[in-house]
């Protein structure tokens, strides 16, 4: 059984609220993981009785050893304030563990949860978390302060572009790469023709939805507007029908964006506001397009270099869950622009900039340090390290003090 980063994030938010919401697309470990956190459980996607009697009255449901996981909450309407009430009644703490694979109809955050619910973010598996990654280029040591050792450990790109493809699956974790790639076309086929219709009961056009996945996915880690990624789609669909679209995808956790930062700077330049698009897992993405390891290492050669960004960004998301940190990125009007910032909630930041090949090292090194230097002083001396990753490289500290080092190395 896997052991997953996010587990000491639930037990922390279980010692400091009465309820954890762990959410999260299907598929990526919530049920798994809960069971291994929950002293007892109701599965309402599977108990046909229990299901039906939480939609009678969603108390019959809550008795139980704490923590006591409700998975797939979404699926009994009430059943989020009804834990909010258990809560508020008792002022116990780590009472409920509340898995979904899906926003409910009825939003959570219109009948707040705040300082009784506590929501955790599940992801695909990092590669560190499928035994790729070595983690000695720690993330939280980064933030104490630690300097990683030169390291040897490296991944060849060939090797990268495979195991992107197959994707952070933990269904997919002992599959060929042609048999993950196709469990993760009939996964998107799933969604489009199954869950999606049963997230709100709204009939949509699946080939439509179809068109604008794959629009996404063009667009995977860009700030394209969302005309932009119908226009890559080839989509039709009105403003108001992709609108809907993109919302109920939203819903499903099958598309993420990535927020800009904005930090104090020593000159009025403008800085973006949009954010970068992402999808659920790099692997949706290649297979919304039908993409093979082939395909990207020759005529999509450049496309993969966004795709690669996308890995590290999630990587570096569910790295920094633990540490109470963000992943945001920078852009300027002046054209400059830094793929990932790692701001802890204390101020203290990380930039990351990723390069598919090492030839392109330099290149990224470059971009953090003009960032560096467009930073007031306060905010500059909070920075706690200046980052390539790349793949095919060992790590090792530059002259000018940029770290380098591999996905292959990045670790919690």
């Amino acid at each position: 059984m896997l052991e997953r980063i996010v587990e000491d994030v639930v037990r922390d938010r279980l010692r400091t609220h009465g309820a954890v919401l762990l959410e999260g697309p299907k598929a990526v470990g919530k049920t798994t993981t809960a069971l291994r956190l929950a002293a007892s459980a109701v599965r309402l996607d599977r108990d046909a009785p229990a299901r039906q009697a939480a939609q009678v009255d969603p108390d019959l449901v809550l008795d139980g050893a704490p923590p006591r996981l409700v998975d797939e909450f979404q699926l009994a309407p009430g059943l989020w304030n009804a834990v909010r009430g258990r809560v508020d009644d008792t002022r116990a703490k780590g009472l409920y563990l509340l898995a979904g694979s899906a926003t409910p109809a009825d939003e959570p955050t219109s009948h707040s949860g705040a300082g009784r619910i506590a929501r955790v973010s599940m992801r695909t598996l990092t590669f560190f978390e499928r035994g790729l990654a070595s983690g000695r280029t720690s993330l939280r040591a980064l933030f104490a302060g630690t300097t990683p050792t030169p390291d040897a450990e490296r991944m060849g790109v060939r090797e990268v572009v495979r195991h992107l493809a197959a994707g952070g699956w933990p269904a997919n974790i002992d599959l060929g790469v042609d048999d993950a790639l196709d469990a993760n076309a009939e996964y998107l086929h799933a969604i489009v023709h199954v869950d999606l219709p049963r997230v709100d009961g709204v009939r949509r056009d699946p080939d439509e939805l179809t068109r604008l996945v794959r629009g996404f996915a063009r667009n995977v880690a860009t700030d394209a507007s969302l005309a932009a990624i119908a226009l890559a789609g080839e989509t039709s669909a009105s403003v108001n029908t992709r609108t809907d679209h993109a919302r109920a995808l939203g819903r499903l956790y099958l598309i993420e964006d990535q927020p800009a930062w904005s930090p104090r700077l020593r000159s009025r330049i403008r800085l973006a506001a949009t954010p970068k698009r992402h999808l659920a897992d790099p692997s949706l993405a290649v297979a919304a397009v039908g993409a093979t390891p082939e395909r990207l290492l020759s005529s999509e050669i450049e496309w993969t270099g966004f795709l690669f960004e996308s890995q590290v960004v999630h990587d570096l998301r569910v790295l920094a869950q633990p540490l109470r940190a963000e992943v945001r990125f920078y852009r300027d009007n002046k054209g400059l622009e830094v793929d990932a910032i790692v701001e802890h909630r204390d101020g203290r930041w990380l930039a990351v900039e990723s390069k598919l090949g090492a030839g392109r090292i330099d290149e990224g090194a470059t971009h953090l340090l003009a960032l560096r230097d467009k930073l007031d002083a306060a905010t500059a001396a909070r920075c706690v390290g200046l980052v390539v990753v790349a793949a095919d490289t060992p790590t090792y500290t530059r002259p000018d003090g940029v770290l380098v080092t591999s996905l292959a190395s990045l670790g919690p």
